[in-house]
């Protein structure tokens, strides 16, 4: 198979596998008749004879995948059949394909030149290069044919290559061009176009060869060939030219997979880009953040500064092309080790210590789990980070299938919710959900209500999911008043009765806000509350859940309640001084940008709440960016929240708009500004093309 990109596509399942759509005709004949093939019609003999040796050279190497892969998705895992390319580059039977091919294959099958059928078995697989590595097992041992690898770096753009493999699933076949571009990346519109796999950003290390040799859905995994008939790229994807992924790269990445079945990488937790243009210095490459607590973070790298040197080695990114250099010199450093890093902060060279860390996946394997109706996986370091959760134990919920067992509780359990605890077992890992739903299920036939307790952007909660279903159909401006400030859950019958409190109704606690009066009066995440001064809180259903907002909307704001709570199974009385309730996003002060098309508000208490952010944190958060404004262009999106405009501090929307009105006085031909985007922070770079009248 292809990697197929046609515009927006991409974007809506990140990768588009397209097999057998497109025409045969295109496709040129068999390598045996290479002499009658439409790519070197009408080229003197000796170049016929050179790529007639080229392909002897591969040919006997060249393999077809016929593979089922595992995806997973609507909380189910789906098989599905598929066909790539492969060529052996081991006596032993390895052989080297895509990890979009192969890499989440639960069998594969092997055709051979000489069309024979092999069974293989997957090796190893690196998501960030879309490299994988099988090996063939036949019945009686063998000595297979091989590839040698070329010198990728030696590629210059007119020189010809053949493009082998088995388009459109069909026996191995050849067609030919001429390398376009040697050093190809994605377009500025990263999100256009990004090639993702597993979460990982195939273009963070790959420079693609751009060809205009024909590539078809299957080629995927097949060999580029140079007219020495040494192998210079996998190919890998087609957006009108045809992508192959570097051959030095490639022969890298198998080496490791085949010794140690993984690749490891070092990871250090600085964000970068390239340095903005027409600005000082011109050389390194610009810091735009840390992850919180990463070693970048601990050895005291700041957003801003320039680095220019690491490990030894200098660093300049200028451009995007260069960036992935300079992620591979990150990756490829020793893990565990202290290496120096040299930055520029305000003019001067400042020096910093930095310890390697090994880079965990992105995305571990998943699993679908019949009995609770659901796919899910481990919590890798990034999803932790990503997600702001407090721990790395629990289990991360992928997709839940409708009508299943998670699917009807009531909370439901959903997409990116976290499960920390099923009835008293703490769940740390998948393998600790799986056991303990071995052991819930175990001599029953009949669904067992559990209780589980699950994380969902910062709130705790619990609810009963019926375990043990393992197969099931598809179904199909506010006046501001008194103000409790917790979120809290509704005490459903079914959950009070698996909490022990059968009689009860009311709400229980999933957050308390902090630096609220809820904080002060010592409330808790996990405590029932059940009445208000003296009277019952009448909430048994989910459709309950405004009744204790109504309650407290009918007393004085700044009045103190008495709230009766249980906790620890213990009943008690907890005064509570009500709050004024916050201000909505509908009532707070915009400002609308009509040179970059964009437009901002002030920030509420809420949204500091949900970003996880402190009570003072400042800024101007964005509504809207217009689709082909300025703003847009230059990536801002909404939901960022602007805290810097060409280098002064944005408090909020009022400092935001006298900023911008003094830049559209000014007119400089950059403007730049600092985000905070959920737990990054970046630059962007916003250029104008200024109206000529008003200068």
């Amino acid at each position: 198979m292809v990697i197929v990109i046609r515009g927006r596509c991409a974007r809506c399942a990140a990768l588009a596998l397209l097999l057998g759509s497109v025409a045969v005709a295109a496709v040129c004949s068999s390598a045996g008749d290479v002499r009658a093939a439409p790519a070197v019609k009408g080229t003197p003999p000796a170049t016929a004879e050179i790529v007639d040796a080229a392909i002897r050279a591969v040919k006997p190497a060249l393999v077809k995948l016929d593979v089922v892969e595992v995806n997973y998705s609507g909380g189910r895992e789906e098989k599905s059949e598929t066909a790539g390319s492969g060529v052996i580059i081991t006596p032993e039977g390895h052989v080297i394909t895509n990890h979009h091919v192969a890499g989440n294959a639960k069998r594969i099958v092997c055709t051979l030149a000489d069309k024979e059928e092999i069974e293989a078995e997957l090796v190893g697989t690196d998501p960030l290069s879309d490299i994988a590595v099988i090996k063939l097992k036949p019945k009686e041992p063998k000595v297979f044919p091989v590839a040698s690898f070329g010198d990728s770096s030696e590629l210059k753009p007119g020189d010809q290559v053949l493009a082998m493999g088995s388009p459109l699933a069909f026996s191995q076949s050849v067609t030919m061009g001429i390398v376009a571009n040697n050093e190809l990346v994605m377009p500025d519109d990263s999100w256009y176009y990004r090639i993702t796999l597993e979460g990982e950003d195939v273009g963070s290390i790959v420079r693609w060869i751009a060809h205009d040799a024909p590539i078809y859905g299957g080629n995927s995994g097949g060999p580029l060939v140079n007219l020495q008939g040494k192998v210079v790229g996998i190919n890998e994807l087609r957006m009108g030219l045809g992508a192959a992924i570097p051959a030095d790269l490639a022969r890298e990445i198998a080496a490791q997979l085949i010794e140690h079945g993984e690749v490891t990488r070092s990871w250090i937790g600085l964000e970068v880009q390239p340095r903005l243009r027409d600005r000082a210095p011109q050389r390194g490459v610009l810091v735009s953040g840390t992850i919180t607590g990463s070693s970048a973070d601990k050895a005291g790298f700041r957003p801003g500064d320039v680095l220019i040197r690491l490990a030894g080695q200098d660093v300049n990114v200028q451009f995007r092309e260069e960036m992935a250099a300079l992620n591979r010199l990150v990756f490829g450093l020793p893990v565990g080790k202290e290496v120096q890093a040299v930055v520029l902060r305000n003019g001067e060279e400042v020096a910093l210590r930095v310890r390697t860390e090994k880079r965990e996946k992105v995305a571990p394997k998943e699993r679908e789990l019949k009995q609770w109706g659901m796919c899910a996986r481990d919590l890798s370091l990034m999803t932790v980070k990503e997600m702001q959760l407090d721990s790395r134990d629990g289990v991360l919920v992928t997709s839940v299938r409708p009508g299943g067992p998670c699917g009807d509780a009531r909370p439901a359990i959903g997409e990116r919710d976290a499960i920390v605890r099923v009835g008293d077992t703490p769940i740390k890992t998948l393998s600790d959900l799986i056991e303990v739903t071995n052991r819930i299920t175990e001599g029953t036939k009949r669904p067992v209500p559990t209780l589980v307790a699950y994380v969902r952007r910062g709130e705790h909660y619990l609810t009963v999911v019926k375990v043990g279903i393992k197969e099931l159909d598809d179904p199909g401006r506010e006046v501001r008043k008194a103000w409790l400030p917790v979120a809290f859950q509704v005490l459903t019958r079914e959950l009070a009765e698996n909490l022990g409190m059968p009689d009860r109704t009311g709400v229980r606690v999933t957050q308390v806000y902090p630096d609220s009066t809820a904080e002060k009066a010592a409330l808790e995440v996990g405590d029932i509350i059940v009445g208000l001064n003296g009277e019952d809180i009448p909430a048994a259903e989910a459709r309950d859940v405004e009744v204790l907002p109504a309650m407290v909307r009918r007393l004085t704001p700044g009045s103190t309640a008495e709230f009766t709570i249980i906790r620890n199974g213990e009943q008690r009385t907890v005064p509570v001084e009500l709050a004024l309730s916050p201000m909505v996003a509908r009532e707070m002060k915009r400002y609308r940008d009509e040179d970059f098309e964009f437009t901002a508000r002030e920030l509420t208490f809420l949204d500091r709440i949900e970003q996880r952010w402190p009570q003072d944190q400042r800024g101007a958060l964005v509504q809207e960016a217009r689709e082909g404004g300025w703003a847009a262009i230059a990536g801002l999106s909404a939901g960022d929240l602007i805290t810097e405009a060409e280098g002064i501090p944005i408090a909020d929307v009022e400092a935001l708009e006298a900023t911008m009105k003094q830049v559209a006085r000014d007119r400089p031909q950059s403007v730049v500004l600092q985000v905070r985007r959920g737990i990054h922070r970046l630059y962007l770079d916003m250029r104008p093309a200024w109206p000529e009248s008003g200068k």
